[in-house]
């Protein structure tokens, strides 16, 4: 019997891929691939219109030298709830995967994700992942764009914990950076950078601090852009809530911290948002962002809602 030889083309590491259109009432993947160490999982759910995808990496965490980059384009009139399910509640940034040797090559390499958001008239993003941790040693690299149709609506959550606190642990990573870009219609309204990074020994005529000792007191960091007519319930709700805050000195720092500042000028009525919290603890930035967001229920079902803030 001949043998018949098949080429089978080669699919880089880390690369997912993820295509939604609406057909009817419903929310309908034309395309959902991953491949390792990204995996991605979407459970069938019973909101008219919404889709969800958990984003999620073998393992319990990425490591050292891991890429993972992911695209996503969402049709008119769809919208997609991009979650994560992580090990405790938090996206696990390690240096070398548990159990192996410090000698391996990602030891000293990055890991980095990036993520590309295409996202049609009418069609929305609700990125509502767990917070990032990164352990001790680590170095970690986000970068995020979002390019959005005038009608499209988004609401992208980033935030990163100080690390394993119980284990000594707090802010002890080498390094973490995080971009996030949003453009409407060809011009950018958002681009947000955070980077975390103890100071080089030239870090000018003040005296050193370690990153622990500026990021003190808090112990959780989060952003939270916000555009679009979905999310006119949220910003209403959030402007509610600030014009309520009294201003008044204090004695020592308060548990939580929020603002609310609008992204740009805009002859709509609608403009994006930026909310940004700090917290002493992650639990107390979890309650708070689950209550801040609730008004999310009514657009993509509470059920759904829930299972970004168990």
């Amino acid at each position: 019997m001949a043998s018949t030889a098949i080429t089978v083309g080669k699919i880089d590491a880390g690369v997912g891929r993820i295509v939604l259109r609406l057909h009817g009432s419903s929310a309908v993947f034309s395309e959902l691939s991953s491949t390792y160490p990204l995996k991605l999982l979407s459970p069938r759910i019973e909101q008219d219109g919404v889709a969800v995808v958990y984003n999620m990496s073998y393992g319990g965490g990425l490591v050292g030298g891991d890429r993972i980059q992911l695209s996503v384009d969402i049709g008119s009139g769809a919208s997609l709830v991009v979650l994560t399910q992580a090990s405790r509640g938090s996206t696990k940034v390690f240096k070398t995967r548990p159990g192996a040797r410090a000698s391996t090559r990602n030891a000293s390499e990055i890991t980095e994700q990036r993520m590309t958001v295409s996202v049609a008239d009418g069609g929305a993003i609700f990125l509502l992942p767990d917070p990032v941790t990164c352990f001790r040693a680590a170095s970690y690299n986000q970068l995020q764009a979002f390019h959005l149709a005038r009608g499209a609506s988004a609401v992208l959550l980033d935030w990163v914990t100080a690390g394993r606190k119980s284990l000594g642990e707090e802010w002890s990573f080498a390094r973490y950076y995080s971009l996030n870009e949003v453009v409407v219609e060809g011009k950018r309204v958002a681009r947000d950078v955070m980077c975390l990074e103890e100071q080089g020994e030239n870090a000018g005529p003040l005296e050193r601090r370690t990153l622990c000792e500026r990021l003190a007191p808090y112990s959780c960091y989060a952003t939270v852009i916000l555009w679009g007519p979905l999310v006119d319930g949220v910003v209403t709700d959030l402007e509610a809530a600030y014009r309520d805050i009294t201003v008044f000195r204090r004695n020592a720092p308060p548990s939580l911290l929020w603002s609310l500042s609008p992204l740009v000028e805009s002859s709509s009525s609608r403009q994006g948002r930026i909310v940004r919290v700090a917290g002493k603890e992650t639990e107390q930035v979890k309650h708070w962002l689950a209550d801040a967001l609730r008004a999310l229920e009514e657009v993509i079902g509470t059920d759904v809602y829930r299972k970004a803030f168990v």
